[in-house]
């Protein structure tokens, strides 16, 4: 077997393992809930006592065992080889990265604005025309490198607008959009952010959104139940609370991932967005748009073939980082909810 063969046939391996995971854990990092179920955003959140429970525990452990496996492997000469042939696979996406995003950003905003009624998700509505206009300049303004600026300030105006209608707390599920019009001023006006390359930013941007969805999760397993009855496959049989452990549990360790080393991040981008894509064949048009952008963003995550590989000790880092994460997103989401909304956690 020749060299390009084997490198292909590591490529293939890690999509085989994307698959295998789409497969066992179906909806975990899918339909945004709040875009198909009623929810409260306000309402008193599961206790802490019932969130950090024995299975909870087990879950978290487990997948501390995977990132620390797969930050192993990538020093080691199997992990250099995967490496080398996902930046084989991925050249021509590297390639045309830029206009990939600014067509994916034109038909998002497009897509919206034909919807109607809509501010920047499915469950953020508005009746105004202004916003409207806004959506199709930020569209018209991925024409050209020079207006990308534009547009990403149009995008941090329709957040604000947002935060303004919906309160900080509601928008704290979507720091990707602020990622987004980051991503399109840097590029746009060919610079970094603080010696941040364009995608950095945008990488971040997605872990942190998934982090904090992933806490939802676990804060209001109760939101996806009408889901469940409409869709009882999605369980596998098991109880829903557990099933609801267990995404939350996958969703922030894959998004833990996009902030770690370059096999890491890349292998928890391609199953992301294998799980993105496949609930647009179960909840349809909807999940399509929404998802479309980080969908996008994973794939420039997936062939960004920057930053340097794992070392040993990045390994022996990684349960103290994950740990502090988990703290850190744990601590601010309940903290948040309970001076906002005046909740009890425990």
């Amino acid at each position: 077997m020749n060299r390009l063969a084997k490198r292909l046939l590591l490529a293939a391996a890690v999509m085989a393992l994307a698959c295998v995971i789409d497969t066992l854990c179906p909806g975990t990092a899918s339909a945004h809930v709040k875009w198909f179920c009623a929810y409260n955003v306000a309402g008193q959140p599961q206790g802490l006592e019932n969130v950090l429970c024995p299975d909870f525990e087990f879950l978290i452990g487990l997948s501390m065992l995977a990132l620390m496996t797969g930050s192993v492997l990538e020093n080691t000469p199997v992990g250099f080889a995967m490496l080398r042939a996902l930046d084989r696979a991925t050249y021509w996406l590297r390639d045309n990265l830029e206009i990939i995003f600014r067509a994916a950003c034109a038909f998002f905003f497009i897509a919206i604005w034909g919807a109607g009624g809509i501010l920047l998700t499915p469950e953020l509505k508005t009746n105004s025309v202004l916003v409207g206009a806004i959506q199709l300049g930020i569209a018209a303004g991925m024409l050209s490198r020079r207006t990308m600026p534009l547009s990403a300030l149009g995008i941090f105006v329709l957040f604000d607008i947002g935060v303004w209608q919906y309160g900080a707390f509601h928008l704290a599920d979507y720091p990707i959009f602020l990622g987004i019009a980051a991503y399109l001023a840097l590029v746009g006006g060919q610079t970094r952010l603080f010696g941040a390359r364009p995608i950095d930013v945008l990488r971040w941007a997605a872990g942190i959104t998934l982090m904090w969805a992933s806490i939802e999760k676990w804060a209001y397993p109760q939101w996806s139940y009408p889901l469940f009855i409409q869709h009882p496959e999605m369980t596998f049989g098991f109880d829903p609370d557990f099933f609801m452990r267990a995404a939350g549990a996958v969703e922030f360790a894959l998004a833990f991932a996009l902030m770690w080393t370059p096999l890491v991040r890349r292998t928890a981008a391609i199953m992301l967005a294998a799980m993105f894509v496949s609930a647009v064949f179960k909840f349809g048009k909807i999940d399509l748009i929404g998802h479309s952008l980080i969908v996008v963003a994973l794939t420039g995550i997936l062939a960004d073939d920057g930053g340097k590989a794992a070392q040993l000790r990045d390994s022996w880092l990684m349960p103290f980082a994950y740990a502090a994460a988990l703290v850190l997103f744990l601590a601010t989401y309940y903290g948040a909810h309970t001076a906002l909304y005046g909740t009890a956690v425990l």
